[in-house]
């Protein structure tokens, strides 16, 4: 039993609140230069949780925290199971004009690549008449592609292919070249349509684009004319916090 007066060697001091968010705010501080002085560029891969708490040494909670805050700031993203990443700078799509997916890419400084994930030729059913004006029951070349910025999903292309208007399609590989790529080399359109909307992420998008179910996502959905005749459909689904749209224009003479 200790009687009397405790020593000052007795006492255990109380951990300091301020000492704990003075840590966390040299974490952040120290990230925050690394971004901005350019050492770590959009897309770089941040140091793990586990890396953090061995430099800093503190606790997973104190690295987590300051690592939440980076990501609600927008300098960086976090992503299940890979990570986090220095935030790329959002991509613009022109809302006015047909961008070319590659351009967006390459806009941003990031490697390009895309895969095709299916490819199907059929006829048109009833649904696609609401895409293709005009089809009936012509045949169609169905196609779903992703596209890649560095080692991230940059978005989905979901499209329709008029084989009628276009028949060379149906032998095009699109093994060097991506289907809205070539369609714009070798089709080309006089009228087009886009539709904008913002949508949560179903099961096959969240996964296909590595984000959370129900994450926020930006569509435009497509379509192309050669006079009457329709082209194709496509709908591009993008990760939301990563894209914008952009339209310039002028005030109307009337």
């Amino acid at each position: 039993m200790i009687t009397g007066e405790p020593n000052e060697s007795d006492v255990l001091e109380p951990v300091s609140k301020t000492a704990v968010l003075s840590l966390h705010d040299r974490i952040i501080g120290d990230i925050e230069r690394n971004i901005l002085s350019g050492k770590w560029p959009p897309g770089t891969r941040i140091p793990s949780e586990h890396d953090l708490c061995g430099d800093y040494d503190c606790s997973r909670m104190t690295v987590n925290k300051a690592l939440s805050e980076l990501a609600r700031s927008g300098l960086i993203e976090r992503r299940r199971k890979a990570g986090s990443f220095v935030m790329r700078a959002p991509s613009r799509t022109a809302a006015l004009e047909i961008s070319d997916v590659r351009a967006e890419v390459e806009e941003l400084g990031a490697a390009y690549r895309f895969e095709i994930l299916t490819r199907r030729r059929r006829r048109a059913g009833r649904m696609d008449a609401g895409r293709l004006e005009g089809i009936g029951d012509g045949p169609l070349l169905d196609l779903t592609c992703r596209h890649w910025a560095g080692d991230r999903p940059f978005c989905i292309e979901e499209r329709l292919i008029n084989l009628t208007a276009t028949p060379e399609a149906v032998d095009e590989p699109f093994a060097d070249t991506p289907p809205g790529s070539w369609l714009l080399a070798r089709a080309p359109w006089t009228s087009a349509e886009h539709r904008i909307a913002a949508r949560p992420a179903g099961v096959r998008p969240a996964a296909l684009l590595d984000i959370a179910l129900g994450a926020c996502c930006l569509t435009i959905q497509r379509r192309t004319w050669s006079g009457e005749a329709p082209i194709t459909y496509v709908q591009l689904t993008y990760p939301g916090e990563l894209h914008e749209l952009v339209a310039r224009f002028s005030p109307s003479h009337r």
